[in-house]
């Protein structure tokens, strides 16, 4: 079972964090990511990617579903 890698792109988006930024976003973590870092099977780079990858897709899934309920309300 390979585990899960962010692409590319969210690996340097992680590199250019601030450390403040990057406690935040580790903070977020939920489900198995967070044992997965804490028992090292994941790097906290790799780990932040991920985490930043899984918001971002879920930012996107809201923005589509309140963009079909405001065109549903103009009806």
């Amino acid at each position: 079972m390979a585990s899960k890698i962010a692409s590319e792109e969210y690996q340097n988006k992680v590199k250019l964090l601030k450390e403040d930024e990057a406690d935040r976003l580790l903070s977020r973590m939920s489900g198995k990511l967070p044992k997965r870092l804490d028992k090292d099977k994941l790097s906290r780079d790799d780990a932040l990617a991920l985490q930043m990858e899984l918001e971002d897709e879920r930012l996107n899934e809201w923005r589509e579903r309140m963009a079909k309920i405001k065109s549903g309300s103009k009806k």
